[in-house]
């Protein structure tokens, strides 16, 4: 089963060195288990742009999606064998990341 474990973060920056430390390490346990799939940082979502190209419109908006606090600063794609660890890893990323996240699981 596969499932997306988003970072939310308040536009407040990225990981600290410290928090950077933890990430890694559990980045690693993920790698040991043979859970880890990808992980990645995005930038601000001030940067964002929003493509609308349905029936060749060819519409672009240099703004996030959403204007909110609260935005998406990075994830993790993980592969587990059911939903309790992908619940389990969730919260061990969310103390990693010093984050809250959002977990949810693939088609």
């Amino acid at each position: 089963m596969k499932f997306l474990i988003s970072v939310i973060d308040d536009l407040s920056g990225s990981g600290t060195p410290d928090e950077m430390k933890f990430i890694n390490a559990f980045n690693d346990g993920l790698r040991a288990k043979g859970y880890f799939i990808f992980a990645g940082g995005l930038t601000d979502p001030k940067g964002a742009i929003v493509i609308d190209n349905r029936n060749g419109a060819n519409i672009s908006n240099d703004a996030p999606l959403f204007a909110a606090k609260e935005n998406f600063s990075g994830f993790w794609i993980i592969d587990v064998p059911n939903k309790e660890i992908a619940r389990t890893l969730a919260f061990e990323g969310s103390q990693a990341c010093n984050r809250k996240v959002e977990l949810r699981e693939f088609f």
